[in-house]
């Protein structure tokens, strides 16, 4: 059962870029971003009832604002992103988001960086660069290519705030409150500009963008739990490269669903931050720590 469950979560966080751009042929990125987070706070709290027989919301800490602002950024900016560009363009988030972490605990708190921790940034920085540029001329990179590029990369440190913020607050709470207490502030934050800003509607209502949109939600409120439950019996070498595999099932999923143009430029960037993040991870300590666990959760 336990592979199952790190099927589970690799497998959709590899179709989110696939249900992002099903559901904007119905809605706007703002009403997308709203109901990754609605739909997942309504299945998070569903499962914390039958689990727990409550739920536990908090709001008065600042680390679950912070947390918040970092992923209600994320999913404005991932979504976006993903409007305009490839269906597989949100791989990009997950490298930028291990570097800021890598920067962040060095010189926020002060922990130590091996060497292989840096190669490991390296390697990711010029697996995004190699990915964002895609061979592509200087005129048409500094375009709409260029464009996806940094909202992408904007995504990614919004990703990174809210994982910091997870290292703060997973100390005084449990992980199920407090991802439901950061969905359901993040669920405010992003409703409120939807009255003036959004769109809404800007195509025809079909029953597969709103399965789309109920699919992000239970990504958003579950997939960090099915991960979680895996890492406790499945040995560490399969969780990382099984875990981190989940951008080359996004790019294959944007090619059958999208046919989306696959070039050997985003090939080659997505090996070389691959092998990054397998670096990171087998260089690291292999403690099967919450905080690992909220590490890679982070990145949806």
């Amino acid at each position: 059962m336990s592979y199952l469950f790190l099927f589970l979560a690799t497998l959709a966080w590899s179709f989110v870029g696939v249900l992002v751009k099903t559901a904007s042929a119905m809605v706007d990125s703002s009403i997308i971003s709203f109901c990754r987070f609605f739909f997942g706070v309504v299945v998070l709290g569903i499962y914390l009832l039958m689990k727990n027989g409550r739920i536990e919301f908090r709001y008065r800490m600042k680390w679950l604002w912070y947390g918040a602002a970092g992923k209600s950024a994320n999913y404005i900016f991932e979504n976006i992103a993903l409007m305009i560009g490839y269906s597989y363009g949100n791989i990009l988030v997950q490298p930028v988001q291990t570097v800021i972490l890598l920067f962040a605990g060095s010189f926020v708190f002060k922990e130590k960086v091996t060497r292989a921790g840096w190669i490991s940034a390296a390697l990711c920085v010029v697996g995004v660069i190699v990915v964002g540029w895609n061979g592509v001329p200087l005129d048409e990179l500094m375009g709409s290519s260029g464009l996806t590029t940094i909202l992408f990369t904007l995504a990614g440190i919004g990703a990174a705030v809210h994982v910091m913020s997870q290292r703060m607050l997973v100390k005084t709470m449990d992980n199920g409150n407090m991802n439901f207490s950061v969905f359901l502030i993040a669920t405010l934050m992003v409703s409120i500009p939807i009255p003036f800003q959004s769109e809404g509607f800007t195509g025809v209502s079909t029953a597969g963008a709103w399965l789309a949109l109920v699919c992000l939600g239970v990504i958003t409120g579950l997939s960090f739990f099915w991960f979680a439950e895996a890492m406790k019996r499945v040995p560490f070498a399969v969780v990382a490269i099984v875990g981190n595999s989940s951008v080359l099932f996004s790019i294959l999923w944007a090619y059958i669903f999208f046919q989306d143009p696959i070039t050997s430029y985003i090939i080659i960037g997505t090996l070389i931050f691959v092998a990054g993040f397998l670096l990171l991870n087998f260089s690291g300590p292999r403690k099967k720590t919450v905080k690992q666990v909220d590490n890679v959760e982070a990145a949806v």
